[in-house]
């Protein structure tokens, strides 16, 4: 007797459900997709019991004939592809045609459609129960298609147990509709439960261009979510050169080739420094449209981010994702959640560089994409610290201590040097005058990135933008005091400001640092007593080995010493290694996590955040007006003022707004 038998066809699409159909989420996911791709300019959504007893999907969208609309119910029957060569660039939600079927098979499902331009007068409705078609008649419909999903798992008990309380699996469709709503502004969205009108979102006007997009985007968000965040527009593009060394029958490449233009772009909204989540509930990405999840796109925003994000905080992001969709794979996970991208690193450190540059630009240009104001200053120098000040007024004002001073008062030294000699000199000496810390990308986004070509943006996003928020320290600042000896309290025309001294003290030294490091080329080496040898894991061996050269420069003498061992026989003067084992696996994991790219800024700025953590201004130490105006003024050459080294604020600012809520003159 033959063991191996075929299945029928009713067990085969119970056996696709549960791959596609995990709750009613699942099955609200799948019918709206259907709805964007069939153009809909109006989505609407209803369920009952959290879509246990009903979920119905309508929309206007290019609806279906009689044929097609049987034939969309039979498995892999879909209009979105015709060759194996489309699997290869999806522009698409939906492409598999196992959606509708699958559904059907577990569920008493009603399918009703007309066509919009078909000029049939009447529309087509079929009833499903269980997989078995019951009836096929005629019915009056307006244009679109309208799918009724009634009893979901009713034949499968088993499945059924498992779903959750109704609140629960509300919740799941709520969030995947708010996904869809941010993807598409352009398409109007009504949600009920239970006969109840929970929202009803309009179309927003989103045009083609960056800035009429990132306006439609702020707007649904500004719909979905009520309260408006601090969110920074992003609009970062370049050209991806063809992959090199793949192989040539690959069908991704080969269609990659055919492309005339490879174009990567990341646009939309990401939170302004000091905005930020425990969690990574809003962070929302999409890659084409496609809302999607991936570590890499994950790690990336951290990367951004770095040093202004404290530990266990997460960006605040609502980002898209334009590439070829030759170079990204939607088809590894059953319900398409996951993608896979050709050119892994290259994006991740595209979106990382796109995150860092709009930080960057935040301080450096204003609203409305101008240089950061100044203070119009008076024939006597004012208490108002401005960018920069008149030549005549400079003339004029007395001496002022600056950053380097403070630095003296805090017995600052200079790393050891080669010798392991420290020098007693300090770092920044009073009779050289510093110059501003210049904006300085991270070395990980000024790496030469292979087969890229950078590429500016035609139009500046902020020069067009009116909505985005002024960066704080471009308006004008007066000090008012000090409180407890450490918070500064300033005045603008917004309202009042608050300085951790501290804190702003430890970005200023720490930038200033990396700075002079950036600048020595390459690092000075200090050897070791006694060289330590480190055996590695065979991945982390393999990810080193390519590294030594780069690490070499650095200053850390590792070489190979076996297939998977490695000498270490030098350090940098300002890493001290205690366990050198520890010190090799920590350099991996982090340099790792910095999307492979080894730089010196990375290697040397954690030991020189505990450096300036202890040589910077403390609670305790008074500081005179001149002295707290030139701390303002250093730190507005920031690259980074907003944040100290560790992530944590700088600066906190209280609107007139706010101030009057507090006092009970407005609600």
């Amino acid at each position: 007797m033959n063991r191996i038998r075929l299945l029928s066809d009713q067990v085969a699409n119970q056996i696709a459900a549960g791959e596609v159909v995990e709750r009613p989420a699942s099955v609200v996911k799948e019918l709206v997709e259907n709805a964007l791709d069939a153009g809909a300019s109006r989505v609407t959504v209803e369920i009952q019991a959290g879509g246990r007893s009903l979920v119905r999907v309508t929309d206007d969208g290019s609806g279906m004939s009689r044929d097609d609309a049987l034939l969309c119910l039979e498995r892999h029957a879909t209009s979105k592809i015709q060759r194996a060569e489309d699997l290869a660039a999806i522009a698409t939600m939906g492409f598999r045609g196992e959606a509708l079927p699958s559904i059907a098979s577990v569920s008493r499902f009603t399918l009703t459609t007309r066509e919009r331009d078909g000029g049939s007068p009447e529309g087509t409705q079929i009833v499903v129960v269980g997989g078995k078609i019951m009836e096929v008649k005629a019915a009056g419909s307006a244009t679109g298609t309208s799918v009724e999903v009634r009893q979901i798992f009713f034949n499968l008990p088993a499945r059924r147990k498992f779903l959750r309380s109704e609140e629960t699996e509300s919740a799941h469709i709520q969030h995947y509709l708010t996904l869809a709503a941010l993807a598409y502004p352009e398409v109007a969205f009504t949600f009920s439960k239970d006969a109840r009108l929970i929202w009803q979102w309009p179309a927003v006007n989103a045009g083609k261009d960056a800035a009429s997009r990132i306006n439609g985007l702020r707007e649904r968000m500004r719909a979905i979510h009520g309260s408006e965040q601090k969110l920074l527009p992003v609009d970062f593009s370049v050209e991806l050169a063809e992959p090199v060394e793949v192989d040539e029958n690959d069908l991704a490449v080969s269609m990659l080739r055919e492309q005339p233009k490879n174009t990567f772009r990341v646009w939309g909204l990401m939170g302004a420094p000091g905005v930020s989540r425990s969690t990574r509930e809003d962070q929302n990405l999409f890659v084409n449209r496609r809302p999607v999840e991936n570590r890499g796109l994950n790690f990336a925003l951290i990367e951004g981010y770095h040093t202004a994000l404290m530990k266990g905080r997460f960006p605040v992001c609502c980002l898209f994702l334009e590439i070829n969709p030759a170079a990204v794979d939607v088809n590894i996970h059953p319900s398409k959640r996951e993608v896979k991208f050709h050119q892994e690193m290259q994006v991740r450190r595209l979106v990382t560089q796109a995150v860092r540059q709009t930080l960057l630009k935040f301080h450096t240009t204003g609203n409305d994409g101008a240089p950061a104001r100044g203070v119009e200053h008076s024939s006597e120098l004012t208490r108002s610290v401005g960018v920069a000040a008149p030549a005549a007024a400079i003339a004029k004002a007395p001496e002022m201590p600056r950053t380097e001073e403070l630095l003296q008062r805090s017995n600052l030294v200079a790393p050891a040097s080669a010798g392991g000699v420290a020098n007693k000199a300090p770092l920044w000496e009073a009779r050289t005058p510093i110059e501003p810390a210049r904006p300085v990308m991270p070395a990980s986004s000024q790496l030469p990135i292979a087969s890229l070509a950078v590429q500016p943006s035609a139009t500046s996003v902020a020069s067009q933008l009116s909505a985005g928020p002024v960066p704080l320290l471009n308006v004008p600042l007066r000090v008012v005091g000090v409180v407890g000896r450490l918070y500064v309290v300033l005045e603008s025309d917004r309202g009042l400001v608050l300085l951790d001294q501290h804190a702003a003290h430890e970005r200023i030294l720490f930038e200033q640092m990396l700075n002079r490091l950036e600048g020595q080329g390459s690092a000075a080496s200090q050897k070791l007593l006694l060289p330590e040898t480190v055996e590695l894991s065979v991945r982390d061996a393999q990810f080193l080995r390519g590294q030594l050269a780069e690490l070499t420069r650095l200053g850390v003498g590792l070489s190979e010493f076996g297939e998977r061992t490695f000498l270490l026989d030098a350090l940098p003067p300002f890493v001290r290694a205690s366990d050198p084992r520890r010190f090799v696996l920590e350099l991996v994991d982090e340099l790792k996590s910095a999307g492979e790219e080894v730089n010196s800024l990375r290697l040397g700025e954690h030991t020189i955040a505990k450096t300036v953590c202890r040589h910077a201004v403390k609670a305790n130490d008074p500081l005179g007006g001149p002295e707290l105006e030139n701390l303002v003024n250093d730190l507005r050459h920031c690259a980074m003022p907003y944040t100290c080294p560790h992530g944590r604020p700088t600066l906190i600012e209280m609107n007139y707004r706010e101030l009057e809520k507090k006092f009970g003159r407005s609600q």
